[in-house]
């Protein structure tokens, strides 16, 4: 009997992941119902009970408790996002059932959101657009702190992650200067990637622009709180495409509100991000709704990176973009 995929994907977010009959070598997947609810545990439960397979997407409930339950054959969970946090219990893998995620399909969209970020922040784009759109006169408008080009600019990157070494060869082919402030970068790479390394401190006091690319892990959870913002330079950018668990909120919102420093940001501790939220009406503030990744080429690269580690699976082979249980536990 051939293996059952079941692919918990809205039509919508199915078009763009699975262009062209991605799946169609995996024999015929078991689809989510147009307009289904795949954020009620019932609902998925349905769909994954027969799978060996199931393919998630982030309307998802989480695969545990009574979706685990309800699909007694299922051995691979794979998710078309990066993290997979919420979408899988520890109890999958005490059962055996293994985790593949797609995260590498999107470092290149989110390396290229981040530095278009950089660029309308050095050219303070942002608050020339937020001056004209409110109403401010023309010559009024015209005012804005000192503007830079990336070129020489000192870039401090936190991470060197997929998305951060993206973005780190983006920057450095329009003339940046980065340091990176990563524990695990050995010499040899900082030396590829043609970046200097050092202490976050020291890479907080050297930057006029800093970029996080971490992932949140219990020792890098609000690793950039009051104290660190206060490292940063006058005038100094952020560019947040990573996960807003990285920064303290509310000190952050005291620096902005303070205007002494500007920031770019598309992850949010609350999504969300309430209309009424202070963030929104701040002129040096550029924000995006968490889309760093949702370019067309990426999804399109995400669907097939998913359905290459289901093929392996079932033929036998290593997957190559693998979760383990002990890397589950350890994300924030």
């Amino acid at each position: 009997m051939s293996p059952v995929v079941a692919v918990a994907v809205p039509a919508d977010l199915r078009a763009l992941f699975f262009p062209d009959d991605a799946l169609s070598g995996l024999g015929e997947p078991r689809v989510a119902a147009d307009g289904a609810d795949l954020g009620a545990p019932e609902v998925l439960a349905e769909l994954a009970g027969p799978a060996d397979v199931l393919v998630t997407s982030w309307p998802c409930a989480a695969v545990t408790g009574a979706v685990l339950a309800a699909s007694p054959s299922l051995r691979l969970v794979a998710h078309t996002g990066a993290s997979v946090k919420p979408y899988v219990g520890l109890d999958a893998f005490e059962r055996g059932v293994r985790v593949t995620q797609a995260g590498a399909a999107m470092a290149r969209a989110v390396g290229e959101q981040a530095v278009a970020l950089t660029l309308a922040l050095l050219h303070r784009v942002h608050r020339f657009d937020s001056a004209l759109r409110s109403g401010t006169p023309w010559t009024q408008a015209k005012v804005a702190p000192p503007r830079h080009e990336l070129a020489g600019s000192a870039v401090g990157v936190v991470g060197a992650s997929r998305t951060g070494r993206a973005y780190i060869e983006l920057v450095r082919s329009l003339g940046g200067v980065v340091t990176v402030a990563d524990p695990y970068l050995s010499a040899s790479e900082a030396a590829s990637l043609g970046v200097r390394v050092a202490g976050l401190d020291d890479v907080l006091r050297g930057s006029r622009v800093l970029a996080l690319h971490a992932p949140v892990l219990p020792e890098t959870r609000r690793m950039i709180g009051a104290r660190e913002l206060a490292l940063l330079p006058d005038g100094a950018l952020l560019v947040n495409t990573a996960r807003a668990a990285l920064v303290d909120g509310d000190a952050l919102l005291a620096e902005l509100r303070s205007g002494r420093l500007d920031a770019a940001i598309d992850v949010f501790d609350e999504q969300p991000l309430p209309v009424g939220h202070p963030l929104r009406s701040l002129p040096n503030v550029l924000l995006t709704p968490h889309e760093a990744g949702g370019t067309v080429e990426a999804r399109a690269r995400g669907g097939r990176l998913v359905a290459a580690e289901i093929g392996r699976f079932l033929g036998g082979e290593p997957l190559q973009h693998e979760v383990t249980s002990d890397q589950l536990a350890r994300l924030g």
